[in-house]
C-alpha cells in the first residue's frame, strides 16, 4: 500500500495532519467531506496490514468500537466500501490521561473524579458483554472538564469471543503496569481485571507512583504477585483510611475478592463514609517491614555515640584524677 502524508485524500476523508504513530499504525487528524466533521483516522502500517495477529486486533478494536454508544467511549465509525484498511474514530479534544499525570499527584476529589467517570464507562462496556483488559492512562483521553474517552480497544474479549492469549500478543500488550495477577499468569481476565487496572490507576493519580515496580516487564509483574505496594497513605497521609481500602480492594488478586462490578467499585467512592478500614494483613507486614528499620536506624546511631561517651568518660577520669 502506498504511504499516506498529510494532504492526501483517502476515499471521502480528507488526511490533514499526523497525530501519533507507533510501531503498528500511525493516527491522523482528518475531515470528512460529506459532513464536514473532524476524525481521528487509524491505518495500520503497510507491514502490518499482512500480519494475521494484527489484522485480528485490528478488526476486533473496529468492530467493538462501532456497536458501543456511550459518552466515555470514542465512537467508531464503519463504512461499508474503503479503499484499504483503515479506521475512522471521533475526533476528541484533550489528552491522554498518562500525560496529565506524568508523576504528579492528583489531590484526591480529582482522582476520585476521574475514576468514577471512567467507571461508568467501564459498567457500560461491561453490560454490553465488552471487557477492555488493557486499561492504562495512555488509553484513556481526558478532556479540560475531566470528562474522558476510552480507547483502543484492539485486545479487548467479546464475550464469547475467541480467545487470543497473552503469550501471542506479548509483544503488543504494551506496559505491564496494569495488568491483573489473573492476566499475568495467561488467563483470558474479565471484567474484573479491567477493574484491578483502575485500581492501579487511582493509586497512581493519588501518590504519583505505581504500586509495582521492576527493572523489566517480568520483574514488574513478579513483583504484582509476591508483593504488596506500598500503602498509599505511607506516601500521602490526606489520603483517607476509607480511599486506602477502596484502593486494596480494587487491587485484590483474587478477583474473587476484588469488586465484582464497576457499579459496586463506584459506590463506595461516592459513599466512602460508610467504607469500614480492615486489619488487611498488608497493613500489618508493613509496620512489621518498617519497625527492623527504625531499630537499624537506632542501632547505627548508637553506634556512633559509643566513641563520643567513651571520650566523655575519659576526659571526666582525667580532670578528676
Amino acid at each position: 500500500m502506498t504511504p499516506i502524508h498529510a494532504g492526501d485524500q483517502l476515499d471521502h476523508y480528507q488526511i490533514e495532519q499526523l497525530i501519533a504513530r507507533s510501531g503498528m499504525a500511525s493516527i491522523y487528524k482528518g475531515t470528512d467531506t460529506r459532513t464536514g466533521k473532524p476524525v481521528a483516522i487509524k491505518i495500520p502500517h503497510p507491514e502490518m496490514e499482512c500480519e494475521p495477529i494484527f489484522f485480528e486486533r485490528f478488526k476486533r478494536e473496529t468492530d467493538i468500537g462501532a456497536k458501543l454508544d456511550h459518552p466515555g467511549v470514542m465512537k467508531v465509525f464503519v463504512d461499508e466500501d474503503r479503499s484499504r484498511v483503515y479506521m475512522v474514530m471521533e475526533w476528541v479534544e484533550g489528552q491522554l490521561l498518562r500525560r496529565l499525570m506524568s508523576g504528579r499527584k492528583f489531590p484526591p476529589e480529582r482522582a476520585v473524579k476521574i475514576t468514577l467517570r471512567i467507571l461508568d464507562a467501564l459498567g457500560y462496556i461491561h453490560s454490553h458483554g465488552v471487557v477492555h483488559r488493557d486499561l492504562k492512562p495512555e488509553n484513556i483521553m481526558v478532556d479540560v472538564d475531566d470528562n474522558i474517552k476510552l480507547i483502543d480497544f484492539g485486545i479487548a474479549a467479546n464475550a464469547g469471543a475467541r480467545r487470543i492469549t497473552f503469550a501471542k500478543l506479548s509483544n503488543t500488550m504494551g506496559t505491564p503496569d496494569y495488568i491483573s495477577p489473573e492476566q499475568v499468569k495467561g488467563k483470558r481476565g474479565d471484567a474484573r481485571s479491567d477493574l484491578y487496572a483502575m485500581g492501579v490507576m487511582l493509586y497512581e493519580m493519588l501518590t504519583g507512583k505505581v504500586p509495582f515496580r521492576g527493572d523489566n516487564p517480568f520483574a514488574i509483574m513478579n513483583d504484582r504477585l509476591l508483593n504488596n505496594p506500598i500503602p498509599p497513605r505511607e506516601i500521602d497521609p490526606a489520603i483517607t483510611p476509607q480511599l486506602q481500602e477502596i484502593i486494596y480492594r480494587a487491587l485484590e488478586r483474587n478477583p474473587a475478592n476484588r469488586y465484582q462490578t464497576a457499579t459496586e467499585f463506584a459506590h463506595d467512592l461516592h459513599h466512602q463514609d460508610e467504607v469500614g478500614a480492615a486489619d488487611r494483613p498488608e497493613l500489618r507486614n508493613w509496620e512489621v517491614r518498617r519497625s527492623p528499620r527504625i531499630r537499624q536506624v537506632l542501632f547505627y546511631i548508637m553506634l556512633a555515640l559509643i566513641p563520643i561517651v567513651i571520650f566523655g568518660v575519659l576526659l571526666y577520669v582525667a580532670k578528676h584524677t
